[in-house]
């Protein structure tokens, strides 16, 4: 028993005298004090930073919004516009104007319906170069 309070009185008079000196008590809590510092600017700066994305992100909107608005107006004015008006009309209601006439086409032909299947088919026989030879065809069109 003896021993153990040699032993604590050893440990007490050492964090006393080495460790717990007025000197380290001021290191440590200046210290705790720079690390609280820190941690708070850190925080605030994050803070900041979200505080800017979001008001970006907002005034993004905020012109997209305002942006579209003004795209229905023009939408709206081309609406309420004659030349709109006039193109529902001959649209709609087969409405025209005086001394204009109608001209019906007739249906397209077979020709006509298969021209271009024939000018695609083409194009997708020439297709079959590896790649080396497609860069050669373009680096010189001549060969």
């Amino acid at each position: 028993m003896n021993k153990i309070k040699t032993w604590v009185r050893r440990v007490r008079y050492y964090l006393k005298h080495d460790y717990l000196t007025i000197e380290n008590v001021v290191l440590l809590f200046a210290i705790i004090l720079c690390l609280v510092w820190t941690y708070q600017s850190v925080k605030a700066m994050s803070r900041n930073w979200e505080l800017s994305e979001k008001l970006t992100a907002e005034r993004k909107e905020l012109e997209l919004l305002t942006v579209e608005t003004e795209a229905a107006e023009l939408e709206n004015e081309y609406y309420r516009s004659n030349e709109y008006q006039e193109l529902m009309a001959r649209k709609y209601l087969d409405k025209q104007l005086p001394g204009e006439k109608m001209v019906v086409l007739p249906e397209n032909s077979d020709n006509a319906r298969n021209k271009h299947k024939e000018v695609e088919q083409v194009i997708e026989e020439k297709e079959d170069y590896s790649n080396f030879e497609k860069w050669m065809r373009f680096l010189f069109p001549k060969f």
